[in-house]
């Protein structure tokens, strides 16, 4: 996983209100030069830290960083500056967890797809096939066509189809097989 390189060196800054002369540390709570230090040691352990909390390089990397941040600016409260790393790594785990919550939080107001609509991709598939069965159905000959129309896409029952059409049950039986299977045959052979 990348690392960002630790920082140069810093230059003792000056806190205003600090007389000139004086150096660059904090009277109370831990030093930039200290923080630099940790910077530089712990960075690695930090996003190591952080990588077992979230699943990203660049997640881990901003958690990293903003922990480092945010102990800055709050490095006046840390009274003991042997708690520095304590205080990092707490901030790392707090972050990630907010993190995680937001990711969360998202993926529940993530708009839900309505379970009756079809892909697009779906809808493509649905009109190939029924174009096929369509030129398929105009190969049949006319009384297996009528047969497999008024049985199948009309859901009438084949005693309803013989009276349709004014033919036995038995024809209606033997057009719809032979139709079938015509059909069959013709959609094996295109897909």
């Amino acid at each position: 996983m990348p690392v960002i390189a630790p920082m140069p060196a810093a230059r003792p800054t000056r806190v205003p209100g600090q007389r000139d002369g004086a150096d660059g540390a904090v009277t109370a709570g831990t030093t930039v030069d200290q923080l630099t230090e940790t910077y530089r040691a712990h960075y690695r352990s930090l996003l190591g830290l952080a990588a077992l909390l979230l699943d990203d390089t660049a997640s881990c990397e901003d958690v990293v960083q903003e922990a480092f941040i945010r102990v800055h600016s709050a490095r006046k409260r840390v009274r003991d500056p042997e708690k520095t790393l304590a205080y990092l790594r707490q901030t790392v785990v707090n972050l990630s967890r907010s993190a995680l919550r937001r990711r969360i939080l998202g993926l529940k107001l993530l708009p839900k797809p309505m379970p009756d609509m079809a892909s697009a991709e779906e809808g493509a598939y649905d009109q190939l096939e029924r174009d096929s069965l369509i030129k398929a159905m105009k190969n049949l000959q006319r009384r297996q066509r009528e047969v497999l129309v008024l049985r199948y896409f009309a859901d009438m029952t084949e005693a309803q189809v013989a009276e349709t059409l004014g033919i036995s049950l038995g024809s209606v039986k033997a057009y719809g097989s032979r139709g079938i299977a015509a059909l069959r045959i013709a959609m094996g052979a295109s897909a």
